[in-house]
């Protein structure tokens, strides 16, 4: 309820009156002139649902892979039609487990190629427990380019408490197979703050990942969306987080350990080492969403797809966009959207700042002058970087707006394939 509040009256201060945030039923969608934009792939399917994802997602139902990625197909020709041959600098492919639609994932990939003009890369996530050699050499063959596997932990106890369907025994040579391959950047995904986890505990998980030879480590908290399994299973076990306390103490050594080890911060969450391109799945500006439950982000919209797989397909086979529902984007809006990820990223450039606010907006400008004088961020001519407290206290605010906003999101639509309106 705090958190709430807090959010509101952060949301008030920032947007003044377009701080009303909708998403609204939509009969058609506007795209607006899009020279280039990134794409989002959703593939919904998993062999192992964990109780801890918030994602969009279902059993995997081999009767169910071919009528969705005929859907998918169908949903590139309509953006296709709509849009011609715009550049696209990047593919990400989430999900659910994309690797589980292996042998799909070509056929999807080849379609995006012969419609769109990708410049990019192409990014993919997965499991430890999908990633035989077979698979490995499959994305190899495909174009991927960067690969996250969801590790999340290489402590048995910690994988079974979490739902994880493999042993720590296998990590790595999955990760040993991956890299061997010659990917641009391979990505371990690691969870801290899990229940009863300590401070040893998780370093222990971060030194194997940096010993592994993986290009970047990605490492969340334990995200507990009320909406989930694993949501409801601590509120009726009352099963404990770390306090707030032991969740500061654990990122300020995550993030002394992973510069002492050369790596270089290169978000709130991620740090990378070498030249190695940087593995992200959320910093695009913009980027059109395909599959069920999949969002867009375009200039003066948001959107998000049906999440009902089946009336995803329905709607794609009956030839309209599986759109659901809309959030009108004021300038303002996207302002602020824009430094939101900005400050994800932990550096701001100070020109395109410039750029995008002017010189002189009433409401940044307070706020920058507070984080500096607290000291969660320095500048230089060029830039503004979060410091490590800075960061921290970012994803502990992170952590609170997917908690408010996400779950209310998801908890309606996944249960409306057609809501009306969901009040944010």
């Amino acid at each position: 309820m705090m958190a709430e509040t807090a959010t509101k009256l952060a949301r008030r201060y920032l947007l003044g009156s377009d701080s009303r945030l909708v998403f609204e039923a939509v009969d058609s969608v506007e795209l607006p002139l899009i020279e280039k934009t990134g794409l989002y792939v959703h593939i919904p399917f998993c062999k192992n649902t964990c109780p801890y994802c918030p994602y969009n997602k279902v059993p995997y139902d081999e009767r169910l892979v071919e009528p969705y990625v005929e859907a998918l197909l169908v949903e590139i020709e309509r953006y296709h039609a709509r849009l011609g041959r715009i550049q696209v600098p990047s593919v990400y492919i989430g999900g659910g487990t994309p690797t589980n639609l292996i042998d799909e994932l070509g056929v999807i990939l080849d379609r995006i190629r012969d419609r769109f003009d990708v410049t990019g890369v192409v990014c993919v996530e997965t499991n430890p427990s999908d990633m035989g050699e077979d698979v490995v050499a499959k994305l190899s063959d495909i174009g991927v380019g960067l690969v996250s596997v969801g590790v999340q932990s290489f402590d048995d106890r910690y994988l079974q408490l979490i739902g994880r369907n493999y042993a720590a025994s296998i990590l790595d040579a999955t990760i040993e197979s991956l890299l061997a391959r010659g990917f641009q950047s391979v990505n371990l995904d690691l969870m801290f703050a899990l229940p009863g986890q300590t401070v040893k505990e998780a370093l222990s998980d971060l030194e194997r990942a940096i010993a592994s030879g993986a290009d970047q480590v990605t490492l969340y908290p334990l995200f507990t969306f009320p909406y989930t399994t694993a949501g409801k299973y601590l509120k009726l076990r009352e099963v404990k987080m770390p306090n707030l306390f032991t969740r500061r103490r654990m990122y300020r050594e995550i993030h002394r350990s992973c510069l002492a080890s050369g790596f270089q911060r290169v978000s709130v969450w991620g740090f990378k080492r070498g030249d190695a391109p940087r593995y992200s799945s959320v910093t695009r500006d913009s980027y059109i969403g395909l599959g069920a439950g999949a969002g867009s982000c375009v200039p003066g919209a948001f959107y998000f797809n049906t999440f009902s797989v089946d009336e995803y397909v329905t709607t794609c086979v009956n030839d309209r966009l599986p759109v659901a529902l809309k959030l009108q984007l004021s300038e303002r809006m996207a302002r602020y959207y824009w430094l939101y990820w900005r400050l994800y990223d932990t550096c701001v450039d100070k020109t395109q700042l410039l750029q995008v606010f002017g010189d002189n907006d009433r409401r940044l400008r307070p706020l920058l002058g507070l984080a500096r004088a607290l000291r969660l961020c320095r500048e230089d001519a060029e830039q503004l970087v979060l410091t490590e407290p800075g960061a921290f206290w970012l994803h502990l605010i992170q952590n609170y707006f997917a908690l408010t906003y996400i779950d209310r999101i998801w908890s309606v639509a996944m249960a409306e394939p057609w809501p009306r309106e969901i009040r944010i």
